[in-house]
């Protein structure tokens, strides 16, 4: 579809004799969440990180904001308003919460890197940090180590990092992992209102929190996109239950 934020097509990686892209081609429309499931090993993380400008393609174009970010590294996808969150904490533990939002910002505001002694005092970068904070429900916890709050916290931290780079688009890899029923729920519902804001490609394995938010799934199974539909038709098709979801899908 022309008017896709995020496109990839024919998306190639091969490490060795594993192919772990095999010929990927799928888009991310404005407004939607379009969610990449498949079992453990599928490539999934893999191509996350190819777009990301993590690991390099061996074949195939990706296009960005109506770009081709092939040879941009990840600083540059992320300058450009491609934002990610990560499976495993990718915060600086001994900085506050609230300096971990301002490095965030002070990314895209044009400024040079300043240590934080000076930095703090800078209105223009502690109150919008300040307001994600807010807005993910963490503006109590601004001046705790991020090392310090618990792990549910930690992935609202991780989102507000992604908002103050205002994003144009979302990669969100399994933000629900290691999270009880409540904080899964809780995120579950941030995330529905998200998109508004900016489109996500979710990766995650918690089919509940899925099937709640998709407008579109694909299915990844060894490299391959095996099946994109709505959740009714992939809930429905007979290759993504052997692959995947099982028979009482």
């Amino acid at each position: 579809m022309s008017d896709a934020i995020l496109s990839l097509s024919d998306v190639t990686k091969q490490f060795g004799s594993l192919l772990a892209s095999d010929s990927v081609t799928l888009d991310l429309q404005p407004g939607e969440i379009h969610a990449l499931i498949g079992p453990n090993g599928a490539g999934k993380s893999t191509l996350i990180k190819q777009i990301a400008g993590e690991i390099k393609s061996d074949r195939g174009d990706i296009h960005f904001d109506g770009q081709n970010i092939n040879e941009f590294d990840a600083v540059t996808r992320s300058r450009m308003g491609l934002a990610r969150t990560f499976q495993v904490s990718s915060l600086m533990p001994e900085f506050s919460v609230l300096q971990n939002v301002m490095l965030a910002r002070q990314s895209v505001s044009g400024k040079v890197f300043r240590f934080f002694k000076p930095v703090l005092g800078d209105k223009s970068l502690v109150d919008p940090a300040m307001a994600q904070l807010e807005r993910v429900g963490l503006a109590d916890r601004a001046q705790m180590r991020a090392a310090d709050i618990s792990h549910g916290e930690r992935r609202q931290l991780e989102m507000a990092v992604a908002l103050a780079l205002e994003p144009k688009a979302f990669l969100l890899d399994e933000p629900m992992a290691g999270m009880g029923p409540e904080g899964s729920k809780r995120l579950t519902g941030f995330l529905d209102g998200l998109r508004a804001q900016a489109p996500i490609l979710l990766v995650e394995h918690d089919m509940d929190a899925v099937f709640a938010l998709a407008d579109r799934i694909s299915v990844l199974v060894y490299g391959r996109i095996i099946a994109t539909g709505t959740v009714d038709e992939i809930r429905g098709n007979d290759d993504v239950k052997r692959a995947y979801l099982g028979e009482d899908a």
